[in-house]
């Protein structure tokens, strides 16, 4: 049994031209037991090649901001056992400002109540507060803003 497939010159060419005006490579009828495929090779040199922008050096490393020459250093006075020691509840980043630029909840020497918000402490992309533990004055800051702080860390006085 001798199956002739019958094909338009015109159909094929047609074919040819919808490729090229596409940019595709290849079109393929099939209708039946007929198959017609119609393929283009594209030459290596006019294939459009894009290259990778080239990235920008890494910025050099920034020297950490100056320590506040009002806020004291942790020293051995410090007991991070005191009643009124702040300590992080949780491994994360400590920021001081609700935002950047924007003034800190508390500095040394001001007044709070227990229950106050004191700092962030960004967890998982969580923001908690850290709050008072009892009304007084804020007597030691141990962080800067945007520190890696560990469980147990100290961050604040409150006496």
């Amino acid at each position: 049994m001798s199956s002739s497939i019958t094909f338009d010159p015109a159909a094929i060419r047609e074919l040819a031209k919808i490729l090229r005006e596409t940019d595709l490579t290849e079109i393929e009828l099939v209708e039946n037991d007929s198959r017609i495929r119609v393929a283009r090779v594209i030459p290596a040199q006019a294939l459009t090649t894009y290259a990778a922008a080239p990235m920008a050096p890494p910025p050099a490393a920034m020297a950490p901001p100056p320590a506040a020459a009002a806020a004291p250093t942790l020293s051995a006075e410090f007991d991070p056992k005191h009643p009124g020691a702040v300590t992080s509840p949780m491994v994360g980043v400590a920021y001081l400002s609700p935002e950047p630029g924007a003034a800190a909840f508390v500095q040394v020497g001001s007044q709070v109540s227990a229950g106050q918000t004191l700092l962030l402490i960004e967890a998982m992309k969580t923001f908690n507060q850290i709050k008072a533990p009892k009304s007084g004055t804020v007597a030691w800051i141990l962080i800067e803003p945007g520190t890696p702080v560990e469980y147990g860390e100290p961050l604040m006085l409150v006496e």
